[in-house]
């Protein structure tokens, strides 16, 4: 051997003549069963293979993968080995010159078969299993980073190399299960074709470059979708780990991409294919971080929202073909509710992975698909229609809310824009109990910066705040700014949720800790005023009782409002306020026990009928309230002005039972301080005629204010200076009478229209307009 070593390198361009003889004796000796000398032309020819590095070895090559490939033909599990192993360190060495013509498809199809083997014998099949691994590891490794090899990621290799991997990553179990000692399990486990596929695998994706990603995980899916391994999920989940923690980062995306087409591509798959598809997709997108999503962000929520919409369709309808009605396939709704929770699970694992400012306009995109009355959307009338809304905005919110519990932002401003938070809180006015409270948590889980929330899950009038041990920071100056801009907003929709007869203990629970958490979180002098405001008025509803509530919901609001204002007093540290209040609790647990969250908001609450026969000593009094803290420095006339909410359209427009109601709602806004005006003019009858008349009347109209402006122009430049001095002197007396009135009306406040309103407990109170209520003139408006 060491004579013919030397030889080959002395001469190599003898070589390919040696490589033809041993491999016709190899041919030979194969056909006559001869196996000794098999093995010794083998070696032979790997010993040359590693000793001779000329470049004239192509030729050498080829005789040695003839031999490789005979040996591979063979029925005999040994030479199989012999062969691939062979191949196996011809795959390591590094050539000098690249082969153009050498193809490697009948090693990629005979080791892909090696790795299906399905030997009687186990240790023989586990034998040629792992042969068929390193072969498909060999042929990689050589013509991978080789462009003038054969393209190893066509979709014809990937096809045969990744299933052939993924099939002996299926017997995990089988593999451990043969281990017999815990001494041998190591040595076991490196040579389990489990531990050698993975290995293999890992390297294969690790290599791949960005165009060819979707080759390599497109088997994968067809795999899995063969073998129906979507649905235990947990091999599904173990190979895309495999394949996230393999590629290279910037390259996830791609993956992610190739799984939301799989899932559309699915769409008419049963629940638990697409929930088991979907729970890949949530943990895939947690490994992959911030790299999951890519470049088209919005088109990801897109398609989850997409499957959401279908699976409550699928739901309804009990059919996959919502226009034949007809379904070969039983849809199980438990099934589809389980796939629902998956989808909106998925959205909140790719929205935590986001920056804050994509979240922010994730949130916007979702509230934007929210069916709502009062927006543009497309809403379905009739009783499925009212189902399908219902459901399609309870699974929005859903998804929303999974966002928001992730959303960290200092800047209230930029979490919640105008035109978002309007949707928002148009939602919290439906007549559906558990979409307000959606819309509630949502608004907590923004506001609640501090971790807080957990700590108002209860409401209770505790007399030492400072076990809760609240984290509080000063209000930063964009708060301020967003509570002048929306503060008046949101009192008006908590004040109007308190109204409604369907609430239930999660309601006044969400509403409390809202309260705490504005006051907490975003709150300076003049916001907890204001808030102490709603509350009274919040009592008052339960009090005087217009909208006839139950005596739970009223009880309820009793003791919301005693819970809030014994924090709030606490908060505020003025020790006669807090006096006020300690007083009212403790005369409320000798008097009247039912009105405290102690004796409501238990699983058997303890209610009373006789809410309106009710003493004064038990209610909370705005003008005591407003007397003390008007002593610390806050704003009394404030104070004593009691909360009255301005109804908008778009409250109008919300509140509605259903569809056909809000459609033919006629919105009109009248005085409210003039009631007697309760006759409606006719309306007015609009024909051809009319219309026409309008058109013509608004030109003419048009002509008269151009003539006008016209006069007014040519006055100002040819009358005499005199005569303007006098016009222009006249509107200045005018004007400075008008704001002579105006200071001593603010000065001097009138009366109200009304006189004085005497409340239920027979206290009278002031009724006086605040400034920013008044009606100015026109010539004071700017």
């Amino acid at each position: 051997m060491e004579k013919l070593t030397f030889y080959a390198l002395s001469a190599p361009e003898k070589l390919d003549r040696i490589g033809a003889y041993l491999s016709e004796r190899l041919i030979r000796d194969v056909s006559r069963h001869r196996y000794g000398y098999v093995c010794i032309a083998m070696e032979a020819l790997d010993q040359l293979l590693m000793a001779c590095h000329c470049q004239s070895i192509n030729l050498f090559v080829e005789s040695f993968l003839k031999m490789v490939a005979k040996l591979l033909e063979s029925e005999k599990p040994n030479l199989q080995i012999l062969g691939t192993n062979s191949f196996v360190k011809f795959a390591n060495i590094e050539e000098d010159t690249p082969s153009y013509h050498r193809s490697y498809d009948f090693f990629v199809s005979r080791f892909s078969e090696m790795c299906h083997s399905s030997h009687d014998d186990l240790d023989i099949r586990t034998k040629i299993r792992m042969s068929g691994i390193k072969g498909l590891q060999g042929v990689v490794r050589k013509t991978v980073n080789d462009e003038l090899q054969a393209n190893i990621w066509d979709p014809q290799h990937m096809d045969k190399i990744v299933p052939s991997l993924l099939f002996n990553l299926q017997h995990v179990e089988e593999a451990e299960s043969r281990s017999p000692s815990p001494l041998q399990a190591t040595e076991k486990e490196k040579e389990s074709p489990t531990e050698l596929a993975e290995r293999c695998l890992r390297e294969l994706l690790g290599r791949a470059a960005y165009g060819n990603i979707k080759n390599a995980i497109k088997p994968v899916l067809i795999h899995l979708d063969n073998h129906s391994l979507w649905e235990p999920k947990i091999f599904a989940t173990c190979c895309f780990r495999i394949i996230m923690y393999s590629i290279q980062p910037q390259h996830s995306h791609l993956v992610i991409q190739q799984l939301l087409g799989h899932l559309d591509a699915n769409s008419k798959s049963a629940a638990t294919v697409r929930a088991g598809i979907v729970e890949v997709l949530s943990e895939a997108a947690v490994i992959a971080a911030s790299g999951s999503v890519g470049p088209t962000v919005l088109e990801v929520f897109n398609t989850l929202l997409r499957q959401l919409r279908l699976s409550i369709d699928y739901a309804l309808t009990g059919s996959y073909d919502c226009a034949a009605g007809v379904s070969t396939k039983i849809i199980k709704e438990h099934e589809e509710r389980m796939f629902q929770e998956a989808v909106i699970k998925t959205i909140g694992s790719f929205a935590s992975t986001l920056p804050t400012y994509q979240q922010s306009e994730v949130m916007v995109f979702i509230m934007n698909k929210v069916p709502l009355p009062s927006s543009q959307q497309s809403i379905e009338a009739g009783k499925a229609g009212e189902n399908r809304n219902r459901l399609t905005q309870i699974m929005l919110l859903k998804s929303l809310l999974q966002v928001s519990v992730g959303f960290q932002c200092s800047n209230m401003l930029t979490a919640l824009p105008s035109a978002f938070l309007d949707r928002l809180l148009s939602a919290a006015l439906m007549e559906d109990a558990e979409i307000r409270l959606f819309v509630l948590e949502i608004l907590i889980s923004f506001i609640d910066r501090h971790g807080n929330r957990q700590k108002f899950s209860t409401i209770s009038t505790i007399s030492d705040i400072s076990v809760l041990k609240l984290k509080v920071d000063k209000c930063s100056r964009q708060d301020t700014v967003f509570m002048k801009k929306h503060g008046q907003q949101l009192y008006r929709h908590i004040y109007l949720i308190c109204k409604e007869e369907s609430n239930v203990q999660a309601h006044y629970e969400a509403l409390y800790s809202m309260l705490m958490l504005i006051s907490i979180e975003l709150a300076n002098e003049e916001v907890v005023v204001d808030l102490i405001r709603l509350v009274l008025a919040v009592q008052e509803i339960a009090q005087i009782n217009e909208d006839n509530l139950t005596a739970y919901n009223r009880c309820a609001l009793f003791a919301l409002s005693a819970a809030y204002l014994n924090l709030i007093s606490q908060l505020t540290t003025v020790p006669t306020f807090c006096q006020h209040i300690h007083e009212v609790i403790q005369m409320r647990q000798k008097e009247a026990p039912y009105l405290l969250p102690e004796d409501v908001f238990v699983e058997r609450p303890r209610l009373s009928k006789s809410l309106d026969r009710l003493g004064p000593e038990v209610f909370f009094w705005q003008s005591k309230i407003s007397e003390v803290l008007g002593g610390s420095g806050y704003n009394s006339d404030r104070l004593s002005t009691p909360y009255i909410p301005q109804l908008t359209d778009e409250d109008r427009l919300s509140k509605r039972k259903s569809i056909g109601e809000t459609i033919s709602l006629q919105v009109e806004v009248e005085s409210r301080n003039s009631p007697e005006r309760e006759q409606r003019a006719p309306a007015e009858e609009i024909t051809y005629e009319t219309l026409k008349k309008a058109i013509v009347d608004s030109v003419a109209m048009e002509e008269q204010e151009r003539e006008r402006r016209r006069q007014v122009v040519e006055k100002f430049q040819k009358a005499p200076f005199e005569e303007i001095a006098a016009h222009c002197g006249a509107r200045a007396t005018l004007l400075q009478s008008k704001l002579n009135q105006i200071f001593e009306i603010t000065i001097r406040p009138p009366p109200s229209p009304s006189g004085t309103i005497t409340a239920a407990y027979g206290q009278p109170q002031n009724h006086s307009i605040p400034v920013y209520e008044m009606k100015f003139p026109d010539l004071c408006v700017y």
